[in-house]
Protein backbone atom coordinates (compact mmCIF):
# COMPACT_ATOMS: atom_id res chain seq x y z
CA UNK A 1 0.00 0.00 0.00
CA UNK A 2 1.63 3.64 -0.76
CA UNK A 3 2.30 6.03 1.83
CA UNK A 4 0.50 9.03 1.84
CA UNK A 5 2.40 12.07 1.22
CA UNK A 6 1.48 15.01 3.77
CA UNK A 7 2.53 17.83 0.60
CA UNK A 8 0.22 15.76 -2.11
CA UNK A 9 -2.62 15.61 0.43
CA UNK A 10 -2.76 19.34 1.15
CA UNK A 11 -2.58 20.27 -2.66
CA UNK A 12 -5.76 17.53 -2.99
CA UNK A 13 -8.06 18.47 0.34
CA UNK A 14 -7.32 22.14 1.46
CA UNK A 15 -9.46 24.54 1.15
CA UNK A 16 -11.59 22.11 -1.11
CA UNK A 17 -15.34 22.47 -1.02
CA UNK A 18 -18.12 20.53 -2.74
CA UNK A 19 -21.32 22.11 -4.22
CA UNK A 20 -24.41 20.40 -2.70
CA UNK A 21 -26.41 20.60 -5.41
CA UNK A 22 -24.35 20.09 -8.50
CA UNK A 23 -21.10 18.29 -6.91
CA UNK A 24 -18.39 20.79 -8.37
CA UNK A 25 -15.40 21.13 -6.57
CA UNK A 26 -14.27 25.04 -5.96
CA UNK A 27 -10.90 25.58 -4.01
CA UNK A 28 -11.42 28.42 -1.32
CA UNK A 29 -11.46 29.69 2.41
CA UNK A 30 -13.58 28.63 5.04
CA UNK A 31 -14.60 31.74 6.35
CA UNK A 32 -15.53 32.62 2.96
CA UNK A 33 -17.95 29.44 2.57
CA UNK A 34 -19.83 30.08 6.37
CA UNK A 35 -20.02 33.74 5.16
CA UNK A 36 -22.10 32.80 2.32
CA UNK A 37 -19.57 34.67 0.17
CA UNK A 38 -18.75 32.12 -2.80
CA UNK A 39 -21.25 31.20 -5.37
CA UNK A 40 -20.99 28.21 -7.53
CA UNK A 41 -19.59 28.54 -10.79
CA UNK A 42 -22.04 25.81 -12.59
CA UNK A 43 -25.38 26.35 -11.04
CA UNK A 44 -24.88 29.42 -8.93
CA UNK A 45 -25.97 27.80 -5.36
CA UNK A 46 -24.42 29.21 -1.84
CA UNK A 47 -24.64 26.14 -0.21
CA UNK A 48 -21.03 23.77 0.05
CA UNK A 49 -19.80 21.25 2.04
CA UNK A 50 -15.94 20.25 2.38
CA UNK A 51 -14.09 17.60 0.58
CA UNK A 52 -14.11 13.91 2.25
CA UNK A 53 -10.72 12.61 2.70
CA UNK A 54 -10.75 8.82 0.83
Amino acid sequence: MAAKIPIAQQRMFANVFICRDCSKKVRTQATRVIAKKVKCPRCGSHTFRPIRKK
